[in-house]
């Protein structure tokens, strides 16, 4: 009975200590996933941010396009620093947000845990903002086609 005893005793030391590794094992994997699921969410978040910033831009770009068209009768803006330099600010947002999402790419191996949102709605798209840059670009160039000052009909 001694033996058997100490038999089962050396098998519950192997046991725990094998336990015990396979715990420290699994730590380091969730550890390592809970690194690389903190840096796409943060690149998310970059995005978001770089997409609001656009769209800000953009509305105060419109702004000052409707400012002037209706202020000082001016459709063309050949020369006008401000216009230009929002036009300037959107494109760098556009390239930021473009890097980004190369870089989500190349963290995108990541399997989201059970539960965890993969719905994007949040977070604008870029194709989105390109679109309707591309709309307002069409209906700026439009308007120096006609390079006339809009006369006033007050």
């Amino acid at each position: 009975m001694s033996k058997l005893w100490d038999d089962l005793k050396e098998n519950m030391k192997e046991w725990g200590s094998s336990a015990v590794e396979k715990a420290e094992e699994m730590s380091k994997v969730a550890v390592a996933k809970t690194e690389e699921l903190t840096r796409v969410s943060k690149i998310k978040l970059d995005i978001h941010q770089l997409g609001k910033e656009m769209v800000k831009q953009t509305e105060l770009l419109g702004q000052h396009v409707y400012d002037q068209a209706k202020e000082d009768n001016i459709v063309n803006f050949t020369g006008n620093t401000d216009f230009f330099n929002y036009v300037d600010k959107i494109d760098e947002l556009k390239e930021k947000i473009l890097e980004k999402k190369v870089e989500l790419d190349s963290n995108s191996d990541v399997d989201e845990p059970i539960g965890s949102s993969t719905d994007d709605s949040d977070f604008i798209e870029v194709d989105e903002i390109q679109e309707e840059i591309s709309t307002n670009e069409e209906l700026i160039s439009e308007e120096d086609v006609n390079d006339k000052p809009v006369e006033s009909t007050d």
